[in-house]
């Protein structure tokens, strides 16, 4: 049997003080390979988008061999892709409006959407924090455990899923089997309090462009073969189609509306709580060589922008770590030419837990696949 694909619309009270305690549904996308039979038991995954790739286009873009969702299927396992709220096609509150952005950025959507005038944001905070996405992702969790009849789900994330995913594991080892955290974003010496008012000032959203998609990407290409040709084209047509409202908004090509949210209690502090993450929670961080946002170089004085992958992999108390550098890679490696690699590393390592046969050390992946310990 092939692999089959179910759209879920999962069930959630909400935390997220624009949207308190209204009843939503939160998109949550499964890719079931079971049936194939490659593995002895039901095994299933969780996987968490960044900041502002919604999770389709980031780990099931249907295009050629980029659905990292589907490599995971195939080998075997009941694969699951979640969008947080003010994300891809779970609800969006206050992100409607175009005013509820910056008034740079209003300036962006003339002549569209019709009849918008620049104007003061109606809904001036904020719009998810820490608090919120954790209880989004626990429903989830849940609601997994439930139908899968299964104890423990394998977590993966992407850039800042770290944030969510990380503290949660910590919390909840009785529910995550592992964490695999690819380009995670991980400020050492980060706050690990939540502020004393919610919703924080600010605004519930900012809009990205295709523009700006393709200069970031374009500053952490460091090989020539790094991207394939058209992918910037691709990787955008994926992200305006999990924005239906974004993508008829001006420039001609649409915005992506990325929402803005309050977090903390990711740090060292967190990433040693109790000795969980490398014991009962084995983890593995992975990120690019030419990737200028997980590691912050020169440092931040700011030390919520201060970011570090070593710094994460020294944090980690537990014995049962592992880091991997990907050569030729930046943040955006799930649409790069290292996403086979990525593909198979992560199938080994949910599998086995380990790299190149060990369950602690760091290593080096170069793009025929080949592992090295590192230097």
């Amino acid at each position: 049997m092939p692999v089959t694909l179910t759209d879920h619309a999962v069930p959630h009270v909400s935390t997220v003080p624009a949207n308190a305690g209204e009843h939503v549904e939160l998109f949550v996308r499964e890719r079931d390979g079971t049936s194939l039979g490659h593995l002895e038991e039901r095994k299933a995954v969780l996987m968490l988008h960044g900041r502002s790739v919604p999770v389709l286009a980031g780990f099931d873009l249907r295009y050629k061999s980029y659905s990292w969702a589907e490599a995971l299927a195939k080998a075997g396992y009941d694969v699951f892709m979640m969008d947080l709220q003010g994300h891809g096609l779970s609800p969006r509150p206050k992100m409607d409006d175009p005013r509820n952005t910056s008034l740079a950025e209003q300036k962006l959507l003339i002549p569209r959407p019709p009849g918008h005038i620049p104007g003061t944001a109606n809904y001036a905070f904020q719009l998810n924090n820490s608090h919120s996405d954790r209880d989004e992702l626990n429903t989830v969790v849940e609601y997994i455990r439930r139908e899968c009849k299964v104890k423990k789900v394998a977590f993966i994330g992407w850039s800042a899923a770290a944030f969510t995913m990380g503290p949660y594991a910590v919390k909840n080892p009785d529910k995550v089997s592992s964490l695999f955290l690819l380009a995670p974003i991980f400020p050492p010496k980060g706050t690990s309090n939540a502020p004393t008012a919610l919703p924080m000032p600010g605004l519930p959203m900012f809009l990205g462009t295709r523009p700006g998609l393709e200069t970031g990407w374009n500053a952490e290409l460091g090989c020539l073969d790094q991207r394939e040709p058209g992918m910037v084209e691709v990787a955008w047509a994926a992200m305006m189609e999990s924005d239906p409202v974004g993508r008829t908004w001006g420039p001609p090509e649409g915005t992506n509306r990325i929402r803005n949210f309050a977090r903390w209690g990711w740090n060292e502090t967190t990433a040693a709580q109790g000795g969980v993450l490398g014991g009962s929670v084995p983890v593995l961080m992975v990120y690019g060589e030419h990737d200028r946002q997980v590691n912050t170089s020169p440092p931040n004085s700011n030390p919520e922008l201060n970011f570090s992958v070593p710094a994460l992999y020294n944090a980690v108390t537990g014995s049962h770590k592992l880091m991997v550098k990907l050569a030729c890679a930046g943040h955006s490696v799930p649409w790069e030419k290292q996403h086979k690699n990525v593909h198979n590393l992560s199938k080994h390592w949910l599998k086995q837990l380990k790299v190149d046969g060990k369950t602690q050390g760091v290593f080096d992946m170069n793009t025929n696949g080949d592992i090295s310990p590192a230097p």
